[in-house]
């Protein structure tokens, strides 16, 4: 299982502490989830954050936009060297437009689905992205509990993945432990995203490790 630690659960006090927890644990990316207040009853940070983080961070950059009009910012998020940019199915106009530009500007493409949008809207896209990330909570803020439909979604997504012959990776975030996380395993995904699960621990690296393992 590869792991994926949110930084919005960070203590953004000790911001460059809590990111040295990450660079020397086994976490695969860092997860960036960028929220405009528009899209997303919420604001989270921004480019300058984001810059700063991607200075220090050695674990590559999971960039996830909860905004509206992602596709204005494929080049900032370039910029700041991410691996992943993430976009919402439903905040995309011109959806595989979207994905061809994060895929022209170098980066791997993934998009999103809220936990009422059916897994069925990918199935015209899915062959062109990298990864697909499944919402367990809603969108906007951390620490909710996990919802237990997203099990079903898991278990549609792989299959529509094989029919396609698509590689994207199936990725999760939201409610994410060690009691859900093994569900999620055994349903097919392939990334989980935890953020309140590893910042929220006296041990990140350990609960990065109890992640890893499932």
């Amino acid at each position: 299982m590869k792991v994926s630690p949110s930084l919005l659960a960070a203590d953004f006090s000790n911001l460059s502490k809590e990111i040295a927890k990450i660079n020397s644990s086994e976490a695969d990316y860092l997860h960036l989830d960028v929220m405009d207040g528009v899209y997303v009853p919420n604001i989270s940070f921004g480019f300058p954050v984001m810059e700063a983080v991607s200075r220090i961070s050695e674990k590559p950059l999971d960039v996830h936009l909860m905004t509206v009009e992602p596709q204005k910012w494929v080049n900032r998020v370039r910029d700041i060297g991410a691996e992943f940019m993430n976009v919402h199915v439903e905040a995309c106009r011109h959806l595989d437009r979207t994905v061809y530009s994060i895929h022209q500007a170098g980066m791997k493409a993934g998009v999103t689905l809220n936990p009422a949008t059916p897994v069925s809207m990918l199935v015209d896209i899915i062959s062109e992205l990298d990864l697909v990330l499944l919402m367990s909570v809603n969108p906007g803020f951390g620490g909710q509990p996990f919802i237990m439909n997203t099990l079903k979604k898991v278990r549609e997504l792989k299959e529509l993945r094989s029919k396609s012959g698509s590689k994207a990776f199936i990725e999760i975030d939201g409610g994410v432990n060690e009691t859900t996380g093994k569900l999620l395993a055994e349903a097919g995904a392939d990334i989980l995203v935890a953020g309140s699960f590893v910042f929220n621990s006296d041990n990140p690296k350990e609960r990065i490790d109890i992640l890893k393992s499932l």
